[in-house]
């Protein structure tokens, strides 16, 4: 006769795409894909010195080319259902996005993502999830209201919008652009496939440091209300937990503001 103490544990599965584990799922702090996004967005491309951008990017990522973008943005998203958008504390938050060109292996132009920063855990795991180094931080930016009014910042040449990022209560990226009131251009990862990195490390090896591996999302159901040219200044100032600021100084090019909605299925290899 077998003791109790030596039968096996009853059969116990659990539901949950990400921690914490459980029966029912309910409390993963996030759901499987597809997740989708619509979201308000300022985008100002910039030039630097690629040297200074090797320390950022992966060699089986590519070879960086000295240009780049900075997108801040004031996203809601939600999963198959639509159910966050009944209780927005769940689907609404604001990130910024640094992505860099680069020239893969194979003479093809991409961007990769060595640099995000977002204000809501369940964005910031699934970024971690796609190869996007998120970490938290506080993003501002003007939002434009479809009003006849001083406040409203219209899609209209003269309108003045502005845009920062904080990080550990130091400000890293500034940001103010003018509507030309021409059409824009998609820029950055609006633009060209993005590619991202993703590596865990296993506690039980602490001394290893992860294996990368580089992916890039599955994206689908792609829309837009077309980009707004802008005239934009941009401004970086270094912090002490951030290697961003190995860019040095970053000179300002073409802007654009505007609304996307995208969805992400899933991610691939990149």
């Amino acid at each position: 006769m077998t003791s109790s103490s030596a039968a096996s544990p009853p059969a116990w599965s659990h539901q949950g795409f990400t921690a914490p584990f459980t029966t029912t799922g309910r409390s993963a702090l996030v759901p499987p894909p597809p997740w989708h996004y619509a979201g308000w967005l300022l985008n100002v491309a910039f030039q630097f010195d690629a040297e200074c951008a090797v320390p950022l990017v992966p060699p089986a990522a590519g070879r960086p080319l000295g240009t780049g973008c900075v997108h801040f943005a004031d996203w809601q998203a939600c999963t198959l259902h639509g159910e966050e958008l009944l209780d927005p504390v769940l689907a609404q938050y604001r990130e910024t996005i640094v992505v860099l060109e680069v020239e893969r292996p194979d003479g093809s132009r991409a961007m990769y993502c060595p640099a995000i920063w977002v204000d809501q855990d369940i964005s910031l795991v699934r970024g971690l999830l796609q190869g996007w180094p998120k970490k938290l931080g506080s993003t501002w930016l003007t939002r434009s209201l479809p009003l006849d009014h001083p406040a409203a910042a219209q899609l209209r040449a003269g309108s003045r919008l502005g845009a920062s990022l904080a990080v550990k209560d130091r400000r890293v990226f500034e940001a103010q652009a003018t509507l030309t009131g021409r059409p824009g251009l998609a820029l950055g990862f609006l633009s060209m496939p993005t590619i991202g990195a993703v590596g865990w490390p296993d506690l039980r090896q602490p001394a290893q440091l992860p294996a990368l591996a580089l992916v890039k999302p599955a994206i689908g159901e792609r829309v837009g209300a077309g980009w707004h040219e802008a005239t934009a200044t941009l401004q970086l100032t270094p912090h002490p937990c951030e290697d961003l600021g190995l860019l040095g100084g970053l000179v300002a090019g073409d802007a654009s503001a505007g609304w996307i909605g995208i969805t992400v299925a899933g991610a691939v290899d990149a």
